[in-house]
């Protein structure tokens, strides 16, 4: 039988695996594998400038078209670049597979130039990591790894590549099967835990639905709206699960937790049986355990045995895949009598609605609106940070326009990366990032992977000339002591006593995105919003970076205090 290098089986595993993008960083421990790379023609490969950005490009990548991102990258400094992103793909269950290269194996564990032990590092943030040790085991070994990646609670898995091993012969056959010991994901929901579920979801007075990103990972969307309008039971998400239900839709209330809308949070305490599904209810969404949903049963659907009972204890526990789980729901479900219910949410929202408060000067709300108005399809990315908060309150998400932005480990620098990676993967889709000045520039070098890959991304910045989301903290509870967060400050403004406000911001964002090759417009003023919008949308192959001036005391409200209860909530100040 021919034999053939674990370079060209890598190369073979893609193109059986479906991959047709690959994002990449060459460096001499897989300049092998680049080789062979080039040597075909199925597997789109981009060359990002950073293996930081690499792997959000790829997992804004996945997120988007519900296909498994994949990486390369070279051993030691480029292996450990792939730390942030791995993590926040694995706590937002991204599946991922990421290739490293490693030094030969007799240099493992030597020191080698360029040599870590990227397994054991990414251990805590990876569904599973391995060091390929025998040419014979290759194949299996990245079958097994894509089978990992994609099935369960989706996640990031490791395979990290000696380059000594994928030098050698052998078998040239990729198997067609997986068969793991201990891994055998659960696929089906437990119909006696579904019906006792049912019937307490019939019985109570105050249903509510919280509902989480499993429900968009499994793309359960369409099947839970159903549940939803079957059921005539209101819903509520967590940030990540915004878009499960349409944000326009009557039955649906807002984001619960630290940011959430008032009406929201009150549901939560208010709630005789809180019904949730795909959340692992963590400390954002919860404040403090013990006064969370107080008067509520809990139901919990997660297809991650682990997530359920972890921080909050529940009634009835259901593992099984959300999307399985509601279509399965919608066999047995009846109208709940919730008229009294709905009618107490809607005070609620009437008492304290979801706004900002109306000025002459522009707001995030303004620019996001606008965005709701001109765009009838868009996937929106988003940074971290206040900017992300205002677009998870205020963001229409329907069918045709999605959210995608690094929820479980809030990662600045994810925005811009994630949005070429999810117009490399819909690229007939708009798609959007909107990122904090800060934020921005954690990853602007990508700007460039934009401008020669021909994306017509529309690049975001609110720019309010701080880290705007520590600042407000420090407002709210340091005494206003905003230490390390005015990004203008700096030798001048402290050995020269100038005075900050009236110091040049560094950069000139306009000017860099045209020293990319890109577009720049600074947007000052309402009137000027929807025209540079426009513009930017004209455009077939160029991206766009459009920056705006925002007030540094335009706060994300409501905010509960960090150790509070969702009873606490600061309205204004």
């Amino acid at each position: 039988m021919r034999k053939i290098s674990g370079n060209k089986l890598l190369v073979k595993a893609l193109k059986e695996e479906g991959v047709d993008v690959l994002f990449g960083y060459p460096g001499a421990c897989t300049i092998d594998i680049s080789d062979e790379l080039y040597k075909q023609d199925f597997t789109k490969v981009i060359l990002p400038r950073q293996e930081i950005a690499l792997v959000h490009e790829a997992d804004a990548y996945a997120r988007s078209t519900g296909k498994v991102g994949v990486c390369l990258v070279t051993s030691g400094p480029g292996a450990t670049n792939l730390v942030t992103g791995l993590a926040t793909a694995y706590y937002d269950s991204v599946p991922l597979v990421c290739f490293s290269g490693q030094v030969a194996r007799h240099l493992i564990g030597n020191d080698a130039f360029q040599e870590v032990d990227i397994v054991g590092i990414t251990r805590s943030i990876t569904k599973y990591g391995v060091t390929v040790r025998n040419r014979e085991d290759l194949g299996r070994i990245i079958k097994e790894a894509f089978y990992i990646a994609r099935t369960g609670r989706p996640g990031p898995v490791l395979v990290d590549l000696p380059k000594d091993v994928m030098g050698e012969l052998g078998d040239a056959e990729y198997p067609e099967e997986v068969n793991i010991r201990g891994y055998k994901p659960n696929t089906h929901v437990h119909i006696g835990q579904l019906k006792r579920a049912i019937k307490m979801l019939s019985k109570a007075e105050r249903p509510l639905f919280l509902v989480g990103g499993g429900v968009n990972i499994a793309h359960a969307n369409q099947e839970f709206t159903a549940l939803a309008e079957k059921t005539n039971v209101p819903v509520v998400t967590t940030v990540m699960g915004r878009g499960a239900i349409p944000t326009n839709h009557p039955l649906y209330i807002g984001n619960v937790g630290m940011h959430g809308a008032y009406a929201c949070n009150m549901a939560v305490n208010e709630c005789d049986l809180l019904f949730s599904i795909g959340t692992r209810f963590n400390d954002r969404i919860t404040g403090k355990l013990h006064s969370f949903a107080p008067k509520a049963q809990i139901v919990h659907i997660d297809i991650d045995t682990a997530a359920i009972s972890k921080n909050v204890q529940v009634d009835v526990p259901i593992v099984a895949d959300a999307k399985e789980a509601v279509t399965r729901m919608l066999e047995y479900v009846t109208e709940c009598e919730t008229k009294d219910w709905m009618e107490t949410i809607q005070s609620w929202k009437k008492e304290h609605p979801l706004a900002m408060k109306s000025r002459p000067i522009m707001t995030p709300q303004d620019i996001i609106e606008t965005i709701n108005r001109i765009f009838d399809e868009a996937i929106i990315v988003t940074d971290v940070g206040q900017h992300q908060m205002f677009v998870s309150q205020f963001a229409e998400i329907t069918e045709k326009k999605r959210l995608l932005m690094s929820g479980g480990l809030g990662t600045m620098g994810y925005g811009l990366p994630g949005a070429i990676g999810a117009k490399i993967g819909n690229p007939d889709m708009p798609v959007i990032s909107i990122s904090g000045d800060g934020g921005i520039q954690m990853n602007i070098q990508e700007m460039a992977t934009a401008v020669l890959e021909e994306l017509p991304t529309i690049n975001c910045i609110f720019n309010n000339y701080n880290l705007g989301m520590v600042r407000q903290w420090q407002k709210l509870f340091y005494g206003k002591r905003y230490s390390m967060t005015c990004l203008r400050s700096g030798a001048a403004s402290r050995d020269r006593g100038e005075n900050v406000e009236d110091m040049a911001y560094v950069p000139d964002f306009v000017k860099l995105a045209e020293s990319y090759g890109a577009k720049g417009i600074r947007v000052t003023r309402k009137e000027e919003i929807e025209p540079a919008f426009r513009e930017a949308m004209s455009s077939k192959k160029t991206p766009y970076l459009i920056e705006f001036l925002i007030d540094p005391e335009d706060l994300v409200y409501p905010m509960i205090q960090p150790g509070g209860t969702l009873e606490d909530m600061i309205m204004d100040c």
